[in-house]
Parts: structure tokens; sequence; C-alpha cells
């Protein structure tokens, strides 16, 4: 495809160099023989042992781990889907469905409405602009010592991976020292936009896109990276439709949108899923939070107003919107 030939060279190695440490990298449905049971996502090897990508359904936590070919049972999607139907995972699952249809902002956008705060989302898309650091720093210092680790979710892109080492290495340190406690998500491989192009053929509906490169390439790099990939997806300008939703719903994935996009002077509510960029292209919207935040000093001090971890968000909220 034309597209794939203008990666930069930087980002063509960086591949190579995963290729030769991560290989056969698939997607494999199945649970794990081991109580309590785990679903499993994906399969590859990885320094010569089998790896598989594996979820939590009652939490909607993943791991990894290296099993032997009898520590999985193979199982097809239908059989699983109906086996989980009265799990957190199951019920998310069918609460995706009935938002495939929307072009903007489908998936989940809000969860646990009985929230005391909100899921903040803070996306990174492709650019040429430095990480917004200082939104992780404000984020600190409001919100520590009254929540430690603070909970944060990070869409992110391989293209923004390979064109940022320094920044991932800041935001991976700000997790290792025990400061931010990140949930992962999927966004994308490329992440492409063309401003001249409507939203029905743009991002990810743009002609000849390869759906399963931007999903599974993603994943590679985020678990080359050290990054653990959460069940969750974002699509890239909160654009879909139905066939490119549903078929992210095939990859076992559960999308989420959002309905508080700051920039876009959205207010939070409870349970919302705050979104906002800290790509270096949004200071509207990182403005706005830091300002909101400031509002908020003696709610958060008094811990009536919280950041809140999305997998358990999503798990606890029977009534996800």
């Amino acid at each position: 495809m034309l597209h794939y030939l203008l990666i930069p060279l930087f980002i063509l190695l960086t591949l190579t160099n995963a290729a030769a440490q991560l290989t056969d990298y698939k997607v494999y449905f199945g649970v794990t023989a081991r109580s309590p049971e785990q679903l499993v996502l994906r399969q590859w090897r990885q320094n010569g042992q089998t790896r598989f990508l594996l979820l939590d359904p009652r939490t909607l936590e993943t791991s990894v781990a290296d099993l032997p070919p009898e520590g999985v049972r193979p199982r097809p999607w239908s059989v699983l889907e109906m086996q989980l139907a009265n799990t957190a995972y199951g019920r998310a699952m069918h609460a995706e469905k009935q938002r495939d249809s929307q072009l903007q902002d489908a998936g989940i956008s809000r969860a646990d409405t009985t929230e005391q705060g909100f899921s903040l989302t803070i996306d990174l898309c492709p650019s040429s602009k430095p990480l917004t650091r200082s939104v992780f720093e404000a984020i600190i210092q409001a919100f520590e010592p009254s929540e430690k680790p603070i909970p944060v979710t990070i869409p992110i892109t391989g293209v923004w991976m390979a064109r940022h080492q320094p920044d991932l290495a800041y935001l991976k340190n700000l997790a290792s020292r025990g400061d931010l406690a990140i949930t992962w998500v999927n966004h994308s491989y490329h992440h492409r936009f063309d401003p001249r192009r409507p939203l029905p053929v743009n991002f990810l509906l743009e002609p000849n896109t390869s759906l399963a490169d931007e999903v599974l390439l993603n994943e590679q790099a985020m678990i080359q990276n050290g990054l653990l990939p959460s069940v969750f997806f974002r699509f890239p300008g909160l654009v879909s439709d139905k066939a490119v939703f549903d078929a992210v719903l095939d990859f076992g994935l559960l999308p989420i949108g959002s309905d508080a996009w700051l920039a876009k002077k959205q207010q939070p509510k409870q349970g919302s899923f705050v979104l906002i960029h800290a790509n270096g292209n949004e200071p509207l919207g990182i403005a706005d939070f830091v300002r909101l935040i400031r509002q908020k000093a003696a709610s958060i001090k008094n811990k009536t107003w919280l950041l809140y971890e999305l997998p358990r968000s999503v798990a606890n909220g029977r009534g996800v919107q």
C-alpha cells in the first residue's frame, strides 16, 4: 500500500528491531487451564518463550504470562462470548454493541456514575512536539497524597512511541516510582489524519487502511517498549463506523469514547471519561484541566473528587454508557 511506503526510516528500523525479539504475534482466543480462569487474547514468541496476553474477565485487568501448551485451552470467540456473558467483560461487550453505529464517539464514554470523580484519559497521538510534562506534574501536585499512585489512562500510538523515547521513559519512570498507575490503551499505530478529508473517509476509515496492522502492530510496539496493553481501544479522532467498530470488537477489545473532551468545552460528570491531549497539540484542553483541578483543590484534599482507574470503573459500572 502506498501509505506504508511513507513510513519514516527510523520507524521501520524500530519495527525491524522489535520483530527480531518478538515474533509470531497473533490473535489467540482461549482460557487458561489454571484457576481462576483467565481469558487468552494474544499469543507470541519472545526471548525463546511462548507468551500470552491474558484478561481477567471479572476485573478487566490484563497480564502477560509464559505458559506451556497444556496451560491454555483454545476456544472459538462465539463460545467465549456466551461463557463470559455474566462477567464484567461480558456486560461491557454487550454495552459496546449498543453503541457501534455512531460515526463519532462510539464506545463506552462514561462508566460508574456513582463515582465522586472521573477517569482521566490523556491521548498521545503522533506529534512533532514534546510531551506536555507540566500536566503530569500538575496532576501529581494536586492529587498527592490523596491518591498514590494516581490512576490515569494513556491511549498511545506507535508513531508517537517511536519518535518520543525520552518522553516515554519519563512516563514509565513516573509509574515505576509510584507516582502514577497507568492504564495503557491502544490508540492505533499510525493514527493517520488528513484535514482535507471528510470524517467518513478519514482516520481509520481512510481507504486502504489495514485495521489488523493498526491494532496488532501497536500492541507489539507497546509490549516491546515495556508497556502492558489493556483490553481497551480508542479510535483516532473518536471516529469509526459500524464495520470498523465491530472489527475492533472481534479483536476482543473494548472501545472507549469520551463524554468530556475538555478542549471542546464538555464538562465532566460523575464517572466521565475525560479527554485531554498531552502531545503538545492541545494547549487549551491542558489549560482547562489544570484550571479545573485548581478549582477542585479542597474536594481533592477531602477525597470527594478523585481520579479512578478505567478498568475498575468499567468493571463496576453496570450502567456503562
